[in-house]
């Protein structure tokens, strides 16, 4: 089954995924960190999985978080 992602969402993730950092990445894109991680979260809602390891003040990213780096 297909489902619809919020193309502004994906923008998020790519901004935390090239950050490495949620408040860079919150203050880049000029949103709330907060909100960002909200937003990042409803996404690995959406696709089923985790995209994001969040390490103390850092972010990795988990396989599945690589491959949509890779394919956005």
């Amino acid at each position: 089954m297909w489902r619809y992602i919020d193309f502004r969402h994906l923008k998020y993730f790519l901004a935390v995924a090239e950050e490495r950092h949620f408040g860079w990445a919150a203050e880049r894109m000029n949103i709330v960190q907060p909100g960002l991680s909200m937003k990042i979260n409803t996404l690995e809602v959406e696709l089923g999985g985790h995209l994001l390891i969040r390490i103390s003040l850092r972010v990795e990213l988990t396989d599945a978080g690589q491959l949509l780096k890779a394919e956005g």
